[in-house]
């Protein structure tokens, strides 16, 4: 085991790392408030809705889009945003992340529906920055995909800087992660001497979940009778125990939380859609969905949503048939299609993954920038406040200097409720600043270790010595008893 002083060493020297790639973030004191009134001006707008504004501006009051168009005049005391030459568009939303998040996966069970990732937000993860200068604004939190039914997912905004509480995506309904093929089965994952947990097949995912949806729809009843026996006035009922395990289910089947689903291929997309056509609900998104352009007429008369990649394929055995016309394939037949990342890292990037849709199915400027806008909001639910550049919706915004379908675009500012939460200039501003301060930190490590005196070994403990037996002054020593006696000066 590491001493303290290791630890402490370990933890400077991580510190230090920390302030090379980022800001602090300064969730201790929240960040200063946004400017009540904000105009940008003189920038190209890409609105979604309507078609691109050149010489464009946005009036910006109290976090909300309050005007749009050529000719806004600054208000008093507003702050201005001068973006000749750059495009504004709206922030980008990832339909499918894991960041801010302290654990992914429950993994133990096969329907772990009672865990929820709002308890486990981690507001000072640092891939909330890095998305943020990718021009990330909201993201979709999952579960893992290590069970046919996993945990309670939600949206949250990057409000970097903010404690947990105040991440979520306020209104945004809730959502639940399910999982179709290899990794619910655990085909990719044993514990050497314990059995493998059920289900093992693709039959056994699909059984718990019709499983876990029975239990919930007698639940449901149950609870249906006991609120109308109560709603009649009638005395000395015992409600239903509570199933915190089926609750979430049951919000599923009255419409109250959204199911995002992992999958890739045509059967098991086709399978869930009959599950839920069974039991009455909705799939809101296919996850990954990499097979998605060989049912895309079954997924849109459903209704369901798919959210993919714009070209990983190959990297197991499911996405061997993987296309990057997969995205367009399914716009093309009526399916709403958002581009996801999956990867903290991929979320740096959404803008040119959506670019890609142009080259590979030729969609148009605007219907590549729906897949990291207004598509991704409308499978979540939160598209009256996001997705568009339109009077009334929260001002999440993203700056750049190019255009964001570019190679070469990148992202100037990024503001989230009209608060600009990334800033390149600053960041670029601060960076002698907190390399400055990484290295005192390296150097008082270097210099605590330098000092650090030599640990002294333990004396070694001498083996006791026996006292001698009593003599007399002749030298004649005596056995116990005698000794017992000559010592109380007794006479032999």
């Amino acid at each position: 085991m590491k001493n303290a002083a290791t630890i402490g060493r370990i933890a400077m020297c991580a510190a230090a790392v920390l302030l090379l790639v980022a800001p602090r973030n300064p969730a201790a004191g929240n960040p200063p408030e946004a400017p009540a009134v904000i105009l940008i001006q003189n920038a190209t707008i890409l609105t979604v809705s309507h078609g691109a504004i050149e010489h464009g501006s946005i009036l910006i009051k109290d976090g909300k889009i309050a005007e749009v168009g050529q000719s806004i005049k600054a208000p008093k005391d507003a702050q201005v945003i001068d973006a000749a030459g750059q495009f504004v568009m709206p922030g980008i939303i990832d339909c499918h992340s894991h960041i801010a998040a302290e654990s992914i996966n429950e993994g133990s069970v096969s329907v772990s529906s009672m865990v929820n990732m709002a308890e486990i937000l981690n507001p000072d993860d640092i891939d909330i920055y890095r998305d943020l200068a990718g021009g990330v604004t909201s993201a979709n939190i999952l579960h893992g995909s290590a069970n046919a039914i996993g945990g309670q997912t939600l949206v949250i905004k990057l409000r970097w800087g903010q404690p947990a509480a105040k991440l979520p995506f306020e209104g945004a309904l809730p959502g639940i992660k399910f999982a179709l093929g290899e990794n619910p089965k655990r085909s990719n994952f044993s514990v050497p001497g314990q059995p493998k947990r059920y289900p093992a097949t693709r039959m056994g995912v699909e059984e718990t979940i019709r499983g876990a949806f029975s239990e919930a729809r007698d639940y449901k009843k149950s609870w249906d009778n006991y609120n109308k026996r109560a709603a009649t006035g009638e005395k000395n009922l015992i409600p239903p125990r509570r199933d915190l395990r089926l609750e979430p289910l049951v919000e599923v089947l009255e419409g109250k939380r959204y199911v995002h689903s992992h999958c890739y291929r045509e059967d098991e997309i086709l399978m869930l859609l009959r599950v839920a056509k069974e039991f009455g609900f909705k799939v809101r998104t296919f996850q990954h969905v990499l097979e998605g352009y060989k049912v895309a007429d079954e997924l849109a008369a459903a209704g369901a949503g798919a959210s993919t990649f714009s070209d990983w394929w190959a990297y197991k055995v499911e996405a061997y048939d993987a296309i990057p016309y997969n995205a367009a394939l399914m716009t093309r037949r009526g399916v709403v299609v958002s581009i996801n990342s999956d990867d903290a890292e991929e979320a740096t990037h959404l803008n040119q993954e959506a670019a890609k849709s142009m080259k590979y199915g030729g969609l148009s400027h605007d219907e590549a920038l729906k897949l990291v806008t207004l598509n991704p909001a409308m499978q979540l639910g939160i598209d009256k406040r996001a997705g568009t550049i339109d009077v009334g919706k929260d001002a999440d915004l993203v700056i750049y200097n190019h255009d964001p379908l570019s190679a070469y675009a990148v992202v100037q500012k990024t503001l989230i409720d009209g608060r600009v939460y990334f800033d390149r200039q600053r960041d670029i501003a601060e960076r002698a600043e907190r390399e400055k301060e990484k290295k005192a930190l390296l150097d008082k490590q270097k210099k605590a270790a330098e000092k650090k005196p030599e640990e002294k070994k333990p004396e070694e403990k001498k083996p006791e010595q026996k006292p001698k037996p009593p003599s007399d002054a002749a030298g004649r020593t005596f056995g116990p008893a005698a000794s017992l006696l000559f010592l109380s000066g007794g006479a032999l």
